[in-house]
């Protein structure tokens, strides 16, 4: 075969390898076009609500991600190796070689060649792109909120001592529902809100010079005045207010009980403690809802048959 023959064959062997590798990177882009639009639409019809079925899709997506990654980077290594493959000349047939005209081309987009500085780049992405799936669908999950960390906290508490919890309604009348249900649970009698509330606002109205150092106005820190300590105790007798210390210490010296309340953090606080007899069992909750705090009541393991709920 002369130098012309074998000049012709080499710039058509160059120009199909050049084709060929182009027609790879085209399809590649519109693999990875159609993986995208396959991966927003994955996203858009999975419920935000749906954690379960959330993470499941992002390991979908990943896992096609890689495999796209490891295909498409196999098909690039062949059609790269096919360039420095030397055409061997078949001299028994002296076979011509039809070279394609532009017309038969595969039509696509101007190819762009990755390099492997690119790849790197496209992976960092993926990466960060999933570490943000992961952050967000972290933070719509409430396995680790301080609602739950404290529920947790109080339920290991809680069964070191046979004890379960139990459910008091989520109102302002919580801590005096509460110390109800321990003083029925005792066979101690059975009082109402109200008349829990009626003895504990006389008490605190009584024990003024031995209370008020421990009261302060909720807007300044201050301690509160006169007038606002009339007006306080009107609200622990008429109103639905939330109670706390204060509280708890007046109805321990009403009741003259101990009264025990176990919190999630720390150990555990008793008001009365120079009260002799069982102690009423109560829990504090300060992130078991988002408007206030909130106290529930206990009842033996031996007792629990569903998770309890105020009668």
């Amino acid at each position: 075969m002369d130098d012309t023959v074998s000049g012709s064959t080499t710039a058509v062997t160059a120009k199909l390898v050049k084709i060929s590798l182009e027609d790879v990177q085209c399809r590649h882009r519109r693999e990875r076009k159609d993986l995208q639009a396959k991966i927003q639409a994955l996203k858009k019809n999975t419920p935000k609500t749906n954690k379960k079925k959330r993470k499941e899709v992002m390991e979908e997506v990943a896992r096609m991600e890689t495999e796209l990654d490891l295909k498409q980077a196999d098909e690039i290594k062949v059609a790269e190796e096919l360039q420095s493959v030397k055409l061997v000349e078949n001299q028994s047939n002296g076979e011509n070689f039809e070279v394609l005209e532009s017309d038969e081309k595969i039509k696509c987009e101007p190819s762009v060649r990755i390099t492997k500085a690119q790849k790197r780049r496209d992976k960092k992405a993926r990466e960060a792109r999933l570490r943000e799936e992961e952050i967000l669908a972290a933070s719509e999950d409430t396995t680790y909120t301080p609602k739950t960390i404290e529920a947790r906290k109080l339920q290991s508490k809680l069964k070191k001592r046979d004890l379960v919890l139990y459910n008091i309604p989520s109102d302002g009348d919580c801590l005096y529902n509460a110390i109800r249900h321990q003083l029925m649970r005792h066979s101690l009698g059975s009082p109402t809100v109200q008349q829990l509330r009626y003895e504990t606002a006389n008490y605190i109205y009584a024990n003024k010079d031995m209370l008020i150092p421990y009261m302060t106005n909720s807007e300044n820190g201050d301690l509160i005045t006169d007038n606002e300590f009339e007006k306080y105790c009107n609200d622990v007798r008429s109103t639905p207010a939330w109670g706390g210390q204060i509280e708890l210490k007046a109805l321990s010296s009403v009741l003259k009980v101990p009264i025990e309340i176990i919190q999630a953090d720390g150990s555990p606080t008793i008001q009365g403690d120079e009260f002799t007899g069982v102690p009423l069992v109560i829990t504090y909750h300060r992130h078991m809802y988002s408007l206030s705090e909130h106290y529930n009541s206990t009842i033996p393991l031996s007792a629990a048959t569903t998770d309890g709920d105020y009668p």
